[in-house]
């Protein structure tokens, strides 16, 4: 990911995108999440966090990539917008975070981690939220024809390989921490074409 956010131009990134998701702004809209402290996993340029930051949200995005987390900062000080920024792996122990969230959400992250580690990601969720602490994850669905290919491991253009997800697996690996509030498969817009999705909004037991 560093690769990536340091050799690519962030404007052509797929997954850059500077408007929130119409799901995303809906929650807020609609008051299913009023203003909390809230995390944003993965958060890439900060664009999201930066959003709900600006919409009362005590706001922290994580990310992998230093260089992301760089452009985030540089983002939240040029708009005027309080935010912290932190780079953490998502798969670790997450030692960066301490005091638990009442929202966290993942935006198209889960696809980037395959099933053996899923199991330690969806923990440190867990782990991260509050008792009632809301969680929304929307990731690509196996029923999706992106990139050319029907399978559940798929290359992209940029020299990653991605993990779709069917809603039965995706069921059966939050059921033990979460209760599932919805899950349902939708077209979500993206940089250069429309994609199936599963999106997941769920309870922290």
């Amino acid at each position: 990911m560093d690769r990536i956010y340091r050799e690519v131009p962030l404007q052509t990134i797929p997954w850059h995108m500077e408007s929130p998701p119409d799901i995303l702004v809906d929650l807020v809209r609609s008051g299913k999440m009023l203003p909390c402290r809230a995390i944003d996993l993965g958060c890439g340029a900060g664009n999201y966090a930066l959003f709900l930051a600006g919409a009362g949200f005590e706001m922290t995005g994580v990310d992998i990539s230093s260089r992301a987390i760089e452009i985030a900062r540089e983002n939240a000080a040029k708009r005027g917008i309080r935010c912290t920024f932190l780079v953490a792996d998502l798969l670790g122990d997450l030692h960066e975070i301490r005091d638990p969230y009442e929202f966290a959400y993942d935006w198209e992250v889960l696809h980037h981690i395959f099933p053996e580690d899923r199991e330690r990601y969806v923990r440190n969720v867990h782990r991260i939220l509050r008792p009632g602490g809301k969680y929304l994850s929307v990731c690509f669905s196996d029923e999706d024809p992106q990139f050319g290919s029907s399978g559940k491991y798929r290359k992209t253009p940029l020299g990653t390989t991605l993990y779709f997800s069917s809603e039965d697996e995706l069921r059966d690996l939050f059921r033990p921490f979460f209760t599932i509030r919805s899950l349902t498969t939708r077209e979500v817009p993206g940089k250069y074409s429309p994609h199936l999705a599963v999106c997941a909004f769920l309870e922290k037991h």
